[in-house]
Formats: structure tokens, C-alpha cells, sequence
């Protein structure tokens, strides 16, 4: 029977190297699953009888590895034509559930993602299952394996792992990765909700205008001309709008569209996102939310990196490359400049300016207790009620404003045409 070597880390995050019989790889690295180890490397080992089966056998699977390859490569190319390499949030969140769940009823990990591989969801995740499957199998570690898909797990994810599996603690690792993300998912719904009632106004507003200038003004014009009479100067402004959207309505929209595509197009540059993110936080009631969630990404996504070891350089690294505004962003990096493993992080973040002085306080006592975990999830705690308090303020004002709005304009067009109506009828009398 073939004798294996392997490298693996215990449960106490120990690493281990010894050897096994087994009859094939697979089983090898079953066997050292179930002595409680996470396997790292699995090898077989050098000898001239196993050399020469190996590579007999390399030359029978030859053909059949290279068949294998091209339809391996070949399903990766449709499915990227497709945009389906890629994991959304929501299935990232997914996969750290349902891999939790498995592990917690024990699994050990390649039978976890085995099961996980087998389902067919038509999504970026049967491919990123499968290979995660592969480089496990193969002995990879889950965070190097994950690390080959950023566009799906971020930093935060892999380190965040990576830390578990160091510790041991990988199922309490995945925990806290789900607890992250469902917060992080529900804010951003909350956020979009906040908008979805003033965006219909909005549209359904707009729609109504410019039927009305395209189809309803022209029509009142000719009767107007007919009459030959003294148009008031808001008729006169509505009419000649009209024109002007009937005649050039195809060149108004292409400049539209022109400028949305430049805008886009400035943001994604650096200094374009700078300016935009200034912007919006000198907004009055928008700044305040943007600050909340800001503030409670920051001390949620710092505490659960804290918590499972991961270093206050590299954890401050991780938040400021998906804190989500760069101004906070740039002082975060600042404050990270200014701090040693070890030292103070209230500090320079109370130096910062940015920061507000209750969550620079807060976290200067967990720092006196020695339990700054702790306090920073209290701290999100208080800044995801911040963030609710600041969603309904928003939505509470932005619906009678938009509202107000259009009354505005849809009142002024209404107007402008009763003016109109009472010139021609006072013209009749006389």
C-alpha cells in the first residue's frame, strides 16, 4: 500500500507532519481529517516502484487529462462570456452559511465543499465551488483557494478565515463572516428601500412632463394661434419649451446621456470618487447617513478582524479599502501611518478630525480594558441605530420634497395654460 506524507495544522492552529498508508490520495487525506487535522499538503511518498506507476499511470490518463482540461477550460470560457465566475454578495453570504452549517454538523471541509460542489444553482458559485473543491483536495488551504477569487471573497473574507484557520476556529470564523455580511446587506437594502418610493415619483413626474410637452402643448398651441391673441409670458415660456423638446428632444437626450456616461466615467477615476465623496458628505441629512454607515462598517468590520487575531495594521488596511467613501477612507490610511501593533488606534482617529468624539471615546476605553473587540462592537451597535434613526429622517424628508417638486412644475404647466384659457375667455367677452 502507497505511504503518504503530510503537512497539517491542529485544532489548536499546531502544525503537524507525519506520514500514512492509504491506497490513493483521496483516501490519505480522509484519514488525516479524521484525526481532527486541517490538511495543508498531502503527498505521496518518493520511491522508485511509486515513481514508475506514477508516471505509467500519467501516460494511460494523458489523453483523458487533456480531454478533461479543454472542457474544463472550454465551461470556464462560456460561463465567463456569461459574467458567471463571479459570486454576488449575497451568495458569498450564502456560501459562509451553508459552510458553517456543514462543518458545525461535522463535516470535515472536503466533504463540506464536496456537497456544496455537487448542486447545480446555474450562478458563478458552481464554478467557484468546484474549484474550491480542486485546490482543497489538492491540498490547499480554504484561504489560499478563496484568495484566487477576489472578484467574490474580498480581503476582509480571506483574512478573516485565514485567522480561523490559524486558531483553529474555522467554524467560528465562517460565524462571524455571515453576522458581518448580513449586516452589511441589510444597510445597503435599507439604504436602496430609502430610494425606491422617491425614484418612482420621480419618474412617474418626469414621464408626465414631457407627455405633456410633446403630445398636450403643441395641441393648445394651434388653438391658440387660431385665435390670434396675447399670450401671457408663462404661456409663452411653456410653449416655447415645447418647441424645443419637440425639435430637439432627440439632441437634449443624447447630451443627457452624454453627460451621465462622463459622469460615470469621472467617478471611477480617483480624484473624480474623491470629489464626489466630499460632495456628498457636505449634503445636509445625506452626509449623516452616509457618516453612520460608514462609521458602523468601520467598527464592525474592524472588531470581527480584531477579534479572530488578525493584526491592527493589517485589520486598519482591510477597513480602509472597504470603509466605502474615500474621504474617510484617506483618514483612516492616515491614522494607519501613525499606528504601531500595540499602540493606541483612538488616538490618531481622534486626530483625524473626521471621526466623532463618542466613537473615538468608546474605543479609547476598550483600549483601557484591554477588550477593544468589545467596544468596538458596541460601538456598531450605537451607529446601526444611527443608521436606522438616519434612513427614516431621510426618507421622511426627501418624499415631500420630491413631492413639492413636481407640484411645482406640474403647477406651473397647469397655470401657465389656465392663464391662457382666462385671456381668451376675458378677449370673447368684449
Amino acid at each position: 500500500m502507497p505511504t503518504f506524507s503530510y503537512s497539517a495544522r491542529s485544532r489548536a492552529g499546531e502544525r503537524v507532519d507525519g506520514q500514512i498508508d492509504a491506497p490513493d490520495r483521496k483516501s490519505a487525506l480522509a484519514k488525516v481529517e479524521s484525526m481532527s487535522y486541517l490538511p495543508i499538503a498531502v503527498k505521496e511518498a518518493t520511491s522508485a516502484t511509486a515513481t514508475g506507476k506514477a508516471t505509467k499511470a500519467k501516460s494511460r490518463a494523458k489523453a483523458k487529462g487533456t480531454n478533461v482540461t479543454t472542457k474544463a477550460k472550454t465551461w470556464k470560457f462560456q460561463l465567463e462570456r456569461r459574467g458567471k465566475t463571479k459570486m454576488k454578495l449575497r451568495e458569498t453570504l450564502i456560501f459562509a452559511r451553508e459552510l458553517r452549517d456543514l462543518l458545525s454538523s461535522g463535516m470535515n471541509l472536503g466533504e463540506a465543499l464536496n456537497s456544496l460542489a455537487r448542486r447545480e444553482t446555474g450562478s458563478g458559485s458552481d464554478y467557484i465551488m468546484k474549484r474550491l473543491k480542486e485546490d482543497i483536495v489538492q491540498g490547499s488551504a480554504l484561504s489560499d483557494a478563496l484568495a484566487k477569487h477576489p472578484e467574490s471573497f474580498a480581503t476582509f473574507f480571506v483574512n478573516m478565515i485565514r485567522a480561523g484557520e490559524a486558531s483553529g476556529q474555522l467554524t467560528e470564523a465562517l460565524d462571524n463572516v455571515s453576522s458581518h455580511y448580513e449586516r452589511m446587506i441589510e444597510a445597503r437594502e435599507k439604504v436602496t428601500m430609502a430610494l425606491v418610493y422617491p425614484c418612482i415619483i420621480l419618474l412617474i413626474g418626469g414621464l408626465t412632463v414631457v407627455f405633456c410637452m410633446l403630445f398636450v402643448i403643441p395641441r393648445f398651441k394651434i388653438i391658440f394661434e387660431d385665435l390670434d391673441s396675447t399670450l401671457p409670458l408663462p404661456t409663452q415660456m411653456l410653449i416655447s419649451t415645447s418647441e424645443i423638446m419637440t425639435k430637439y428632444g432627440l439632441v437634449v437626450a443624447g447630451v443627457f446621456v452624454l453627460f451621465i456616461v462622463l459622469f460615470k466615467r469621472a467617478i471611477k477615476t480617483p480624484n473624480g470618487r474623491y470629489k464626489l465623496h466630499s460632495f456628498l458628505l457636505r449634503v445636509p441629512i445625506l452626509n449623516d447617513l452616509i457618516r453612520a454607515n460608514a462609521f458602523a462598517h468601520f467598527s464592525r468590520t474592524l472588531g470581527g478582524l480584531l477579534k479572530n487575531g488578525v493584526p491592527v495594521l493589517t485589520a486598519l488596511k482591510i477597513v480602509e479599502d472597504t470603509v466605502g467613501n474615500d474621504v474617510i477612507s484617506e483618514q483612516i490610511r492616515g491614522a494607519r501611518d501613525r499606528v504601531t501593533d500595540g499602540a493606541s488606534i483612538s488616538r490618531p482617529l481622534e486626530e483625524s478630525g473626521v471621526f466623532p468624539s463618542t466613537l473615538t471615546d468608546m474605543l479609547k476605553v476598550g483600549e483601557q480594558s484591554g477588550n477593544v473587540p468589545g467596544a468596538l462592537e458596541h460601538i456598531s451597535k450605537r451607529y446601526d441605530d444611527e443608521l436606522n434613526r438616519s434612513v427614516k429622517i431621510f426618507t421622511t424628508v426627501l418624499e415631500p420634497i420630491m413631492m413639492l417638486g413636481m407640484a411645482i412644475i406640474v403647477g406651473f404647466i397647469a397655470i401657465s395654460m389656465l392663464l391662457a384659457v382666462f385671456e381668451m375667455t376675458n378677449g370673447l367677452d368684449i
